[in-house]
């Protein structure tokens, strides 16, 4: 087996963690773990979408709720397009459905997040060859 230097093990974690963030279970998929990539795929999108359905696309609101935007960003980069049609201010929302809307979008930004983080350190274990206790 060749011998693997450190910096061609950062890039491999960095991409696994890019992958894994632009598409949610992509880290997964990339370290060869399918019925995780997919577990984690639907789950997490289908959770942003009920938000966006509860809340309606104005619950993604970079300029007055910055603190649930930088959580919901953790889902993948469409939430930056979204948030820069919703920044103009015409897809306002108000009252419990925008609330409710915006705290299922983030739960699935935060559930993403610590899915990137297990995917990097899977990937870790298994250049360093280690189990992941399956």
């Amino acid at each position: 087996m060749a011998q693997r230097t450190k910096e061609s093990q950062f890039f491999y974690l960095v991409f696994v963690g890019l992958s894994a963030w632009l598409i949610p279970g992509g880290g997964y998929f990339v370290i060869k773990e399918r019925t995780h990539a997919i577990i984690i795929f639907l789950t997490i999108v289908l959770t942003f979408c009920a938000g966006l359905y509860i809340g309606s696309i104005g619950g993604i609101d970079p300029v007055g709720a910055k603190p649930w935007y930088f959580a919901q960003v953790m889902n993948s980069p469409v939430v930056i397009a979204l948030g820069a049609l919703t920044k103009s201010g015409d897809y306002a929302v108000y009252a419990r459905p925008a609330e409710i809307g915006q705290i299922y979008t983030s739960i699935a930004g935060l559930l993403n997040l610590l899915c990137i983080v297990n995917a990097v350190y899977w990937a870790h274990l298994k250049r360093v060859g280690q189990t992941t206790g399956e």
